[in-house]
């Protein structure tokens, strides 16, 4: 799932700019998030592939292409443990604060991604802007299933099994709109339950063919559609992950101590280039 793509507009995102005026900053997150997404919504049409154009229809094989793709991708979908989030943010000063950084990153990431696509509109050619408008379904899942996935992490709950376990276990969460219980997954049978269930598929479909259709208005000549793309994405990332944030605060965490158990691992970052606003 474009890995590399999405780690770097994520973590671009969640960047904070002191010194800098608002304008400023929001213009710098505007440029910086628009080349970001750019990439990543071009290497998610290279992973549809010929099954783009169908994709594009946004129900029926189009949902299940989507669908199918993601749950594909999930388990390569990067997710930072807790550690390596404390020391992408090391003046977090508690769950709350680190899971508010990530989630104005998320919000903003999306935004990007809509406003990146919505700004196609402009050109005729109205089978490829389609296939865009599945990428960008693909993409913003992406994002928020990461987003989904971080969380748990920063609110000591993080999913267990193989690669594959974790990212269908997460993007069940995100077609649910609910965290994941851990005494659920506890075991092989209630891994497995997650990995194969019908309803869970059905759900997934669902939920892409519905975002699909709220995201036709990107089409809209011009720079407005945009617009619409960037507020449309901010606001239902922003009501997703409340919706995520509630469920897993009312759980608490599996482990009491989790927070400060956890040390600060600093990994490598990506070079965002000599114009980047001071940190």
């Amino acid at each position: 799932m474009a890995a590399e793509e999405l780690s770097a507009l994520a973590e671009a995102m969640e960047r904070r700019l002191p010194g800098e005026t608002l304008e400023a900053r929001a213009r710098w997150y505007r440029r910086r998030g628009g080349e970001r997404a750019t990439a990543l919504v071009r290497a998610v049409g290279r992973l549809l592939g010929r099954g783009g154009l169908a994709a594009a229809r946004g129900a029926g094989d189009g949902s299940r292409v989507l669908a199918d793709r993601l749950m594909q991708a999930a388990p390569r979908i990067p997710v930072r443990d807790l550690a390596t989030l404390r020391a992408h943010h090391p003046d977090a000063v508690g769950p709350e604060d680190l899971a508010d950084r990530l989630v104005a990153g998320a919000c903003r990431a999306s935004a990007a991604v809509g406003a990146s696509v919505g700004a196609v509109a402009m050109l005729p050619v109205p089978p490829a802007m389609a296939v865009e408008i599945a990428s960008e379904t693909l993409a913003v899942a992406a994002v928020e299933v990461k987003l989904i996935a971080e969380l748990h992490q920063v609110y000591g709950q993080p999913v267990v099994g193989s690669a594959a376990q974790r990212g269908t276990a997460y993007v069940a969460a995100w077609a649910n709109r609910r965290g994941i219980d851990p005494g659920a997954l506890v075991g092989p049978a209630g891994l497995a339950a997650v990995a194969i269930g019908a309803e869970v598929r059905q759900k997934l479909r669902r939920r892409l063919a519905r975002t699909t259709l709220r995201r036709l208005p990107t089409l809209t000549p011009l720079l407005i559609g945009a617009g619409f793309g960037a507020a449309v994405n901010r606001r239902d990332t922003r009501r997703l992950a409340d919706q995520i944030r509630s469920d897993l605060r009312r759980r608490g965490p599996v482990d009491p101590d989790y927070w400060s158990a956890a040390p600060a691992v600093v990994p490598p970052r990506p070079s965002d280039g000599p114009d980047a606003p001071t940190r």
